[in-house]
């Protein structure tokens, strides 16, 4: 992988992770399209796709450091500005949340593998993620708004159910081409949140299986034979990654503040063209 590549990946991952378009299926199905000669079967590339999660979590670490702080600060019974008890309730609801992506992306690590490398099928699911966010926007008006005008949509209202159905949504991400963020987002919005906390859980609940993910991949990216100069690579890239996804992250938050209606479909249309546009290039052969 070249300096280019690995710097464009690296922006594109910024981009397109923290948006519900799939940072997973661009990655894969933009180098087919470009024609770049990357073996992304190798053992090196999924590490490396960790780096530049990690350069993302790091971003979401810093926008968010407030919660963060506030969560460390209840866990040891110091004084907080929000009630430590809501605190707790919201960091064990983060917890609850986490746990299906654990155990599913455990068992099923190796039969998803596959799919990383191949274009077609990550375009197919792009396209069924733009399905997925259209979709759970009508569901969310049909279903939702008189529960949100009652219980006021925001993560006050949240329990344990819901944030384990937004567990369940966030699994779908490891397919390439489904957002985590998407199908989170789309989950908050079912168990009743408005699109800002819809969001913000989301993003809060990114940081645990990223940083994870990182915890798991890195020492065997460090390993590999003759992995010193891509090290260093990876994580200029990682670095431009988090710069991005840093911008990416403050202006999603903006908008979710000041769009609360079909929020997302702007993106759904958006993964329709992608997607569609991939497979036709695939089909050609261009």
């Amino acid at each position: 992988m070249s300096v280019f590549q690995a710097l464009f990946t690296a922006i594109l991952q910024g981009l397109t992770e923290l948006f519900p378009v799939s940072s997973l299926g661009h990655a894969v199905i933009l180098p087919g399209l470009l024609g770049w000669q990357i073996d992304q079967q190798a053992p090196s590339f999924l590490p490396f796709l960790v780096v530049l999660h990690l350069g993302t979590a790091a971003a979401l670490l810093l926008y968010f450091w407030r919660d963060w702080i506030d969560f460390l600060r209840a866990l040891l019974g110091q004084p907080t500005k929000a009630p430590r008890a809501e605190l707790l309730r919201l960091l064990a609801l983060v917890v609850v949340a986490t746990i299906p992506a654990v155990v599913i992306g455990f068992a099923l690590e190796k039969e998803l593998r596959h799919l990383f490398g191949v274009p077609a099928i990550a375009a197919v699911f792009l396209i069924v993620n733009g399905f997925v966010l259209f979709a759970g926007e009508r569901l969310r008006r049909r279903a939702g708004r008189r529960f949100q005008s009652a219980q006021g949509g925001g993560l006050s209202m949240l329990g344990w159910r819901g944030a384990l159905l937004i567990g369940f949504w966030q699994c779908t991400a490891l397919i390439p081409g489904i957002s985590r963020s998407g199908a989170t987002m789309v989950g908050g919005l079912l168990a009743g949140l408005h699109h800002k906390e819809a969001a913000r859980f989301s993003f809060l609940i990114a940081t645990p299986i990223i940083a994870g993910a990182g915890v798991l991949e890195v020492p065997k990216m460090l390993h590999q034979a003759g992995g010193a100069g891509f090290t260093a690579l990876a994580l200029w890239a990682g670095l431009v990654a988090g710069l991005t996804a840093l911008l990416s992250v403050a202006f999603l938050m903006r908008y979710f503040r000041t769009h609360d209606f079909e929020a997302l479909d702007p993106f759904a249309w958006y993964c329709w063209a992608a997607g569609g546009a991939a497979l036709l290039l695939l089909y050609l052969g261009l």
